[in-house]
């Protein structure tokens, strides 16, 4: 089991302050998010990737539809050379009451989830290296040979996390074409619940079948933990690692204490299993 830790807020130099503690702390991961309008999350994972030296480094997570593919291949690929192999993925839909439709972007969920496939085909593609061009419904490229970069440091791609609803077959299928599942489950009513065990292991028995790579595969679970609590911090997280889970990405949005308890969280460190 690895650990990530979500920085929940914060200015653009306590947030890279923050990484390099949490590197200290023995944490694997540190993700922000990426919003509409704010401080740029890609700069950020700069200014942390010059701090760092071990942690991935990521959004968590990137709404893929409502960014330029090219543009977003780009940052990537220059976090990965920037951190010498340590940047990361997280895509999905995205939470369109954040301001999607403030500024105009799609909030159809068809549509969101037709622009994150053509997106990620096109992200993964430019990876790929030159000549490449792509013809979709929604995103047209054509083959340039204009100051073609490297290729990213890791291979044979950026990892990739995908948020993927299970048991919906297009989600799944979408989950098993990259590098890990940020899991979710949505009943009838369309609400988010946790996935059982069983259906964990329904869900890898699909991914074998329909996955095509043969690069290491990560299942992710966000959530919370009691950093003064070491003992049942371990228990909780004990759980989802006996259920096939791989990383822990603790996540809490409302720290009461503000920055303070995100440092404080941080420097407690990682709820390892023993």
């Amino acid at each position: 089991m690895k650990y990530g830790f979500v920085i929940p807020g914060g200015s653009p130099r306590e947030c890279t302050e923050l990484a390099a503690e949490a590197e200290q702390a023995g944490w694997d991961g540190v993700f922000i998010s990426e919003v509409v309008w704010g401080f740029d999350a890609w700069v950020i994972l700069a200014g942390m990737a010059m701090v760092t030296q071990r942690v991935k480094l990521g959004t968590m997570l990137t709404p893929v539809s409502r960014r330029r593919p090219w543009k977003l291949a780009s940052e990537l690929l220059t976090l990965d050379h920037l951190s010498n192999g340590r940047a990361l993925l997280s895509a999905g839909l995205g939470a369109i009451d954040t301001g999607f439709a403030n500024f105009g972007e799609a909030t159809d969920r068809k549509l969101r989830a037709e622009l994150l496939d053509e997106g990620l085909a096109i992200i993964t593609g430019l990876w790929r290296g030159q000549p490449f061009n792509f013809q979709g419904k929604h995103y047209q490229v054509q083959e340039t040979t204009f100051f073609p970069p490297p290729p990213p440091i890791q291979q044979p791609r950026i990892p990739i996390w995908v948020v993927g609803a299970w048991p919906r077959t297009r989600s799944m299928q979408r989950v098993a074409r990259y590098d890990g599942w940020l899991t979710s489950k949505m009943e009838a009513s369309g609400f988010s619940v946790d996935v059982t065990a069983e259906e964990i292991k329904a869900a890898k028995a699909f991914i074998d079948e329909h996955r095509i790579e043969a690069s290491p595969f990560d299942i992710i679970k966000e959530g919370e933990t009691p950093g003064d609590e070491p003992q049942k911090a371990a228990a909780i997280v004990h759980t989802y690692a006996e259920m096939g889970y791989t990383w822990w990405i603790e996540s809490k949005w409302d720290y009461a204490d503000g920055m303070p308890g995100v440092r404080k969280r941080i420097q407690q460190g990682p709820p390892r299993i023993a």
